[in-house]
């Protein structure tokens, strides 16, 4: 966590900064990654490959493209599976309200590693609706700022949040670290 001094210091990043940070050094990306101990971000190939995701111990699954015409898996797809699921209807456009999963999400994400379950959060690509609501599980539960989610997240899977998803994500990170503030400053006091 960040000290008084640090968070006073600390500027949330612009839509443009993030953006040129994350299209900087691109990489390919794999069906799946580890992306933070026990949480991994994948795509729709993975999401329907039952036989890999039973090999990885996959507890719990978030599916972020969830529903028709996405990514149509569901509780009933992993039946057969000791599987927790919590399905998002998101779609991947710049004026999606994503926002209004950010708790709720990163509530069964912490849930399930509170149990030490392993997450798998996918979408169809795996790049910028699942890995918004990792971002964001990253900041709320972990006490990251933004950026050292998304530093994070990419040391281990290309990501790529649409602008309106990364827009969302600023307005919560000037939230925490604006309540990390006046923590901070109470304990001080």
């Amino acid at each position: 966590m960040m000290s008084l001094k640090e968070l006073c210091a600390y500027e949330t990043p612009s839509v443009a900064e993030m953006q040129s940070f994350l299209l900087a050094d691109r990489r390919p990306t794999g069906h799946v990654n580890q992306v933070w101990p026990n949480v991994y971000i994948g795509n729709e190939v993975a999401a329907r490959d039952k036989p890999m995701l039973y090999n990885m111990r996959i507890t719990h699954i978030v599916n972020a493209a969830s529903g028709p015409p996405h990514v149509n898996t569901g509780a009933r797809f992993y039946r057969d599976m000791d599987i927790d699921y919590y399905g998002v209807e998101a779609d991947d456009s710049t004026d999606f309200i994503m926002s209004v999963f950010f708790y709720p999400t990163a509530r069964f994400i912490q849930a399930a590693l509170s149990k030490n379950g392993r997450v798998f959060v996918h979408c169809l690509m795996g790049v910028s609706r699942s890995a918004t609501l990792v971002l964001a599980f990253l900041m709320i539960c972990e006490d990251l700022t933004l950026m050292e989610a998304i530093k994070a997240v990419r040391q281990h899977r290309d990501i790529c949040p649409n602008p309106g998803f990364l827009n969302q994500l600023r307005h919560l990170d000037m939230s925490l670290v604006r309540e990390r503030k006046k923590k901070l400053e109470a304990y001080k006091l």
